[in-house]
């Protein structure tokens, strides 16, 4: 991961969003968040966003102890159907900050205590050692490189506005991209594209980010956030406890062989058809209605 301001200037769109009003407890503001990651609710959709855009939203220990909260938060609470991560200010994130996540800055001690506590909380956060079960939707606009992309790799769905700026720029300073990109963007988009992309550290634009496979689609600037809300709602729609048990299937057979792969899959989603969910979902479309589920 490389440290701050590692992206040339280009221009973006304003991508910060005011709270919520969703289905969330009664807290409009979605719920607790840090001074670096703001969290609020859309519905079903809980959305984290990077809050630092003097410093591009760059990673601090803030951020990072934010984010793992909300990932955590996220799947702990099943009226929570997806998650959307974006930037706020027109940008997506443009790496770890250094100083920041060594203590210096602002940060109180209560984050660095979190952090000494569990070592492994910033790899939990930018979702190297940890997967959460609710699908995530990244909505990128501006910078999203060195770090911004490999917290990328560990999303599910990737909506970006079209001067969306990606890369790893690890290489350019001596470093390595420690995040996991050398294991997953392999296994993401093509070997020769992952490779091109590791060991040049140059940048990408949007429409290349997509022809390569590592976004879904590039939207008008600043409308990646409402974007990434509208594949939200599609998939809040759908059956819940079907909706994780694929997500899960899909990471879980990937790299099997092909017969264990599909061995894996039918232990995963034979459940599926016993719940009360399949069952609403059957009737539902005979009584040609929309579906109400339960996750039951």
């Amino acid at each position: 991961m490389a440290r701050n301001g590692e992206t040339p200037q280009h221009r973006t769109g304003t991508e910060h969003r005011e709270s919520g009003t969703g289905e969330n407890g009664g807290q409009p503001d979605g719920g607790p968040g840090t001074e670096h990651l703001t969290v609020t609710r859309e519905g079903a959709t809980l959305i984290l966003t990077l809050d630092r855009p003097e410093a591009r939203n760059a990673l601090s220990l803030p951020m990072l102890v934010g984010l793992y909260d909300g990932w955590l938060a996220a799947d702990a609470d099943d009226s929570v159907r997806s998650v959307v991560l974006t930037g706020a200010g027109g940008a997506f994130c443009a790496g770890m900050d250094l100083k920041a996540l060594a203590g210096g800055g602002t940060a109180g001690s209560e984050y660095r205590d979190r952090m000494k506590a569990d070592p492994d909380l910033h790899w939990k956060a930018m979702l190297r050692h940890h997967r959460p079960r609710k699908p995530v939707i990244a909505a990128v606009e501006g910078p999203c490189v060195a770090g911004g992309t490999e917290i990328l790799q560990g999303t599910d769905i990737r909506v970006a506005g079209e001067s969306a700026v990606f890369g790893l720029f690890e290489v350019r300073r001596g470093l390595f991209p420690i995040g996991g990109s050398t294991v997953r963007l392999p296994r993401q988009i093509p070997r020769t594209h992952a490779l091109e992309m590791l060991l040049t550290g140059r940048p990408y634009t949007a429409a290349e980010a997509r022809d390569i496979g590592l976004i879904g689609r590039v939207v008008p600037d600043g409308t990646a956030l409402a974007a990434a809300l509208e594949l939200a709602a599609a998939v809040n729609a759908c059956g819940p406890l079907a909706v994780e048990a694929v997500k899960a299937s899909v990471y879980e057979t990937a790299g099997l062989p092909e017969g264990d792969g599909l061995t894996a899959e039918l232990a995963r989603g034979r459940p599926v058809f016993d719940t009360e969910d399949a069952a609403e979902g059957a009737r539902a479309f005979t009584e040609k209605r929309d579906p109400v589920y339960h996750r039951r």
